[in-house]
């Protein structure tokens, strides 16, 4: 593995041979029938009801979240759409599968030739797969589905439709279990706004008074930032319709009761501060999981779960051997545990988002701290196009702000090699320890255990202790 990482080819040539190898397909028969529901929402954060956001109103992903098991401590690795979905669909991180950032238009990034994501892998196990709504990885071939179905769905954003043609998809006779990859649009940006000026047929718009909504701690609070929560939640609400369509289709086609469910985002909202970061609000992110095969319902797991163990537990559940290694674990065992033992530790790593934004991180977060290894840190932080026309830093930058939320805009621009917070007494990541002696012991056992989890992934970027 060491020697693949000599070159890009090599790399690409070591995980095209791990893809093939040790995949057993194994047929699933009508009898043992278990599907599979993916759902996969678009810069949704802990904006629900579920998760104690007093404002939102998300009614059908609120009681899912009663029927399933709500993890407290999900993590995308990579705070950016297609990098994140890389990782969700390969059980990869991003810097392995080679999906360094945003697929589309010049960005262009594909993951390595050879690398099979688990569409594929279901297919080729006796799953009939379909996708509706966004995708955005690439090659196709290593993300093919068998149908894609987005007829009428505007775009992704009315996920009423959305859910038509998945009841529409449900029941088809096909004695085969599905795999449905279910993903709206939602609650993205639409460049400034998001969405919500059409009309969708068979949505109910929801409306937020912005003088009533309290932005979060990143965030500023001032009309900006309240109009765009405003319109953030009305479209979070959307997705929420969609979604309570989408179990409602479930459940008139008679597999509830034969279906896991995972519904989760690609990562945080589409604020500076959030989306493209490493810092929490970018990353900590929903996930809830219904299994037919659980004894509890309406629980919370402690666990430090990640992306990365997202088709680990896919494959558990439909009985597939996966190729090996993958980099998560199928995180099933854990659905009737409220605090399991040995997930203590998140892994973290980001490349790009938009082709023009490079700026890798390795993170490492434990219960109580947080470690970001900024190895390009002597540019300033990139930004996004959408969220650097944002109404919320347009204001920033007209008025000439100081502060951004409770940094600095000069903190949040220029930052140091080395991050290191104390969840537990700096939760909103303010306050950098890295150069306190006090934290110096905690500093260096950290990067130890990244650096070997950099080296257990074969992180090309392992170069920069040598040559930097």
């Amino acid at each position: 593995m060491r020697r693949c990482r000599e070159s890009a080819l090599g790399l690409a040539c070591c995980y095209a041979c791990l893809a093939v190898a040790a995949l057993a397909p194994a047929t699933c028969a009508a009898a043992e029938a278990r599907n599979v529901v993916l759902v996969v929402f678009d810069d949704l954060g802990l904006q629900l009801g579920c998760y104690g956001n007093t404002e939102i109103r998300t009614p059908h992903l609120d009681a899912f979240a009663a029927e399933a098991t709500r993890f407290d401590h999900a993590f995308c690795t990579t705070a950016s759409c297609s990098a994140s979905r890389s990782v969700i669909l390969t059980g990869l991180h991003n810097h392995a599968n080679g999906q360094y950032g945003l697929a589309h238009a010049e960005h262009n990034f594909h993951s390595l030739a050879g690398v099979r994501g688990l569409p594929v892998l279901l297919s080729e196990a006796g799953y009939r797969t379909c996708s509706i709504g966004k995708v955005h990885v690439l090659p196709q071939e290593s993300y093919r589905f068998d149908e894609y179905l987005n007829d009428g769905t505007q775009g992704g954003r009315n996920a009423v439709r959305m859910a038509e043609l998945a009841g529409e998809f449900f029941a088809r006779e096909d004695d085969r279990p599905f795999f449905l990859y279910y993903c709206p649009f939602d609650p993205h940006r639409a460049r400034q706004g998001f969405g919500n000026e059409a009309e969708y047929p068979g949505v109910t718009p929801v409306t937020y008074d912005p003088a009533a909504l309290r932005p979060p701690p990143y965030l500023p609070d001032n009309d900006e930032a309240r109009n765009e929560l405003a319109e953030y939640y009305q479209s979070i609400s959307r997705a929420d319709q969609g979604f309570g369509r989408l179990l409602a289709a479930l459940r008139a086609s008679g597999h509830a009761d034969d279906t896991l469910v995972v519904a989760l985002s690609d990562n945080g909202p589409p604020f500076p501060g959030a989306k493209t970061t490493l810092y929490e609000p970018g990353v900590r992110l929903p996930l809830l999981v219904r299994s037919p095969a659980q004894s509890t319902h309406g629980q919370t797991c402690q666990a430090l779960v990640t992306w990365a163990d997202i088709t680990p537990s896919v494959l558990d559940y439909a009985g597939v051997a996966p190729p090996r290694p993958l980099h998560g674990r199928s995180i099933l065992p854990l659905l009737d545990q409220t605090a399991p033992e040995g997930w203590d530790e998140a892994y973290f790593s980001h490349s790009f988002h938009e082709v023009t934004m490079y700026y890798p991180m390795r993170c490492l977060r434990t219960r109580r701290y947080k470690y970001i290894l900024n190895l390009a840190h002597p540019l300033e932080y990139p930004f996004a196009s959408d969220l650097f026309e944002s109404p919320t830093w347009q204001g920033v930058l007209r008025r000439g702000d100081e502060r951004y939320g409770q940094r600095t805009v000069a903190a949040f621009l220029q930052r140091p090699r080395h991050e290191l917070y104390d969840l537990e007494s700096d939760p909103d990541e303010i306050c950098n320890l890295a150069d306190d002696p006090a934290h110096g012991e905690a500093l260096q056992d950290l990067q130890a255990l990244l650096r070997r989890w950099q080296e257990r992934t074969a992180d090309p970027w392992l170069v920069k202790y040598e040559r930097e």
